[in-house]
């Protein structure tokens, strides 16, 4: 399963966030910002079970009632390593979103100097022979996932995904 948070975080820190960087520019309530095209856009998330990286399970059937955030990455995707740090700012301070990161690198070993070097602390799984993301259909990275808590994909973000555009589409998810 997704696993837990791994600190207790104040539910009152979304207020607190709001006028940071991490939400970037007027705050419109309950506005997802414009999605990356996606055929997946509307329907339920592939499922998967896989081990992260750090040995975890992960498994996207066992976690309901929260907003979950799937995030596709590879350490030669420049793109990627800017979405990575937002991706982890809010992992921190949201407990009500579960993050899971998927490795595209050819090697784990790579994968986990990106993980190193970028301090991310939610699960990771390395996506070996690119199933994920054919589940996925993620043809471009850096490509994010945010599903509701019934499990449905309601925004991707892809390449052209702005600062504060993944803060932006979690809070309007979450309602």
């Amino acid at each position: 399963m997704f696993p837990a948070p791994t600190s207790a975080r104040s539910r009152n820190r979304d207020s607190e966030l709001s006028s940071t960087s991490l939400a970037c520019g007027p705050k419109q309530p309950g506005t997802v910002p414009p999605s990356a095209a996606s055929p997946l856009l509307g329907k339920n998330v592939p499922e998967f079970k896989r081990s992260s990286m750090a040995g975890a399970a992960v498994d996207t059937k066992a976690v309901v009632a929260k907003v979950r955030v799937v995030k596709f990455f590879a350490e030669y995707c420049q793109p990627c390593k800017v979405t990575l740090s937002e991706a982890q700012a809010l992992a921190e301070k949201r407990d009500y979103v579960v993050f899971v990161g998927v490795a595209e690198d050819e090697f784990e070993a790579t994968a986990q100097k990106l993980v190193a070097a970028y301090g991310l602390t939610f699960p990771i799984v390395h996506d070996r022979g690119q199933i994920l993301a054919g589940r996925f259909r993620a043809s471009e990275m850096p490509v994010t996932f945010v599903i509701d808590a019934t499990g449905v994909i309601r925004w991707v973000g892809g390449p052209g995904q702005g600062k504060g555009d993944l803060a932006q589409a979690i809070a309007a998810i979450r309602g």
